[in-house]
């Protein structure tokens, strides 16, 4: 199974919050992250049940969603790994709730867990934006998962067809 979903191409996110207790920033990386409503405004993203920073993630004041660009890599090995500082070496700025956004992440969204759904071996949760912002337009593209690898994204370069494609005289709308 694991080889077959391999197969389907994903962005990466880093998602961050506050422990409720002591302060400290905590995060997990996840390749499982799509919008859901634009009204209202709510996204998903799935968690193990084994993952030990989900819990404290959960508690915090709010959860940042970081939309990884393709030379954060780094941050997100850390935020991947179990246990230890995932923040050491990063550069954090705060959200309007306070919560660790990510320096450089193409994108992020700051949210409030709506529902958890369970799913076999993870929770599906569902988070209402609260906040969101984009990052610098210059950025190298998304970060991406892909058959277990790490890699980029590049667009090919657009170019217009000879003949047009679809022409509104020659085909009635649809119905």
């Amino acid at each position: 199974m694991r080889d077959t979903l391999g197969r389907f191409a994903t962005g990466v996110v880093a998602i961050t919050g506050r422990d409720a207790t002591t302060g400290a920033p905590v995060g997990l990386a996840a390749n499982s992250f799509t919008s859901v409503s634009l009204e209202p405004p709510l996204v998903s993203f799935c968690v193990a049940h084994t993952s030990s920073s989900w819990p404290v993630l959960r508690a915090s004041h709010g959860q940042v969603v970081n939309i990884l660009g393709a030379d954060q890599e780094q941050a997100c090995r850390q935020m991947a790994a179990k246990g230890g500082d995932k923040f050491t070496g990063l550069d954090i700025a705060p959200s309007p709730r306070g919560n660790p956004v990510l320096t450089g992440a193409l994108a992020w969204l700051e949210c409030d867990v709506e529902t958890e759904h369970v799913a076999g071996d993870h929770l599906i949760v569902v988070a209402r934006v609260g906040h969101l912002r984009l990052g610098d337009d210059a950025r190298p593209g998304p970060l991406v998962f892909y058959g277990g690898s790490y890699g980029r994204f590049r667009p090919d370069a657009p170019s217009a067809p000879e003949t047009p494609v679809y022409s509104r005289a020659a085909h009635p709308p649809y119905r």
